[in-house]
């Protein structure tokens, strides 16, 4: 339970002990009870049910203790029971129902005893007897619904949490899926093409013959696009990172990139989500510079804040800062993931030259 909720309920605890004891003065007040002894103990028995929900049976004890003590002191009135009914209703209401009985009844005998033996006074402690028993039937109708109220939450936070895990059941079982298609299509006839123009080559280097350029253009995109393949393909079967961001920068590195990792801040462990999403922005930053920058160099920039995690990975390549990128899947992906998590992303061209991506993730907790 949150603090606001409980500062509320405090204050309406107290307002409605203010009001029973307001309304109990003022007929007191009418009736000639007067005295200190008796708005002391008016004041006192009211004012207690306002801590009703931390010590309900110390609520009633006090509550029927000073009303009864009331009416024994200047004599019998029904205006007196109210704080009293209220003190029997809380108390069934979290659970007490023989206690709030057996009080309600102490309360019933000392009102008669203190009364006289008249028809008025028998009337009274009927009229008290039945809002006695509504109080204590209405505490245990509130009690089941409030543990009503409490099973259905509970039943629906079940049912929200079970199809949240059937979902992303089924989104597992449809990227394997899509897993296992990809591989036995396009795994075999990239496979194929690869080692078809491999053996091309081959042989004509044996000739001694000039290696077309579109065979080897052929060549390197048939071994690139199997490389990319097998990547989509762990993405599918696991969607984590397939290794650290150092080991990443290290393969780009033996695979001719020049690229520097350099990390600021307080490093700290990440969200399984942020840092899964930290992983790819930097694979798909580099892959692209790669591709489009040319003989160019790189860097990875991982800044750590308070609340916030800033990833740049930048190069001075080619791109032109007149000429806008295309946008492609992989900025398109690397902007939903940044958008999911609450962040931003800035993709384009630099205006000394070359293209950088800039990201901000929040951290939420480490998992």
């Amino acid at each position: 339970m949150n603090g606001s909720l409980i500062t509320r309920e405090r204050l309406a605890d107290a307002a409605g002990a203010v009001v029973a004891g307001a309304i109990v003065v003022l007929v007191a007040l009418a009736d000639g009870r007067d005295t200190p002894v008796d708005l002391a103990l008016i004041t006192v028995g009211s004012l207690a049910l306002a801590a009703h929900r931390a010590a309900p049976r110390a609520v009633l004890a006090l509550t029927t203790a000073c009303l009864l003590a009331e009416v024994v002191h200047a004599g019998t009135s029904t205006i007196m029971a109210l704080p009293v009914v209220g003190a029997v209703h809380t108390a069934s209401r979290r659970g007490h129902r023989g206690t709030a009985a057996a009080t309600a009844a102490v309360f019933l005998g000392g009102y008669v005893a203190a009364g006289s033996a008249s028809a008025s006074v028998a009337r009274e402690a009927l009229l008290l007897a039945g809002w006695f028993l509504c109080a204590v039937v209405t505490g245990l109708a509130d009690s089941n619904w409030q543990a009503y109220l409490r099973q259905t939450e509970q039943r629906a936070l079940e049912a929200e949490r079970t199809r949240e895990e059937a979902a992303l059941r089924r989104a597992g079982e449809e990227r394997l899926r899509i897993a296992r298609e990809l591989h036995d299509s396009l795994t075999h006839s990239i496979s194929i093409v690869k080692l078809q123009a491999g053996v091309a080559v081959h042989l004509a280097r044996k000739r001694g013959e000039e290696i077309p350029p579109a065979l080897l253009a052929i060549q390197e995109a048939s071994g690139e696009a199997m490389r990319e393949l097998r990547t989509t393909l762990e993405v599918l079967r696991t969607d984590e990172p397939t290794g650290s961001l150092a080991l990443l920068v290290e393969r780009a590195q033996a695979a001719g990139l020049a690229v520097e990792l350099t990390v600021t801040g307080r490093e700290r462990p990440l969200a399984a989500t942020v840092e899964r999403a930290m992983y790819r922005i930097v694979q798909e930053a580099l892959t692209n510079a790669a591709r489009h920058a040319g003989p160019a160099k790189s860097a990875v920039h991982l800044a750590y804040g308070e609340g916030e995690l800033t990833i740049l990975v930048e190069d001075d390549g080619a791109a032109d800062p007149a000429v806008p990128p295309a946008p492609g899947i992989g900025l398109t992906g690397m902007r939903e993931r940044v958008t999911a998590l609450g962040g931003t992303l800035d993709a384009g061209p630099r205006e000394e030259g070359g293209f950088a991506v800039r990201a901000r993730l929040p951290l939420g907790e480490t998992g």
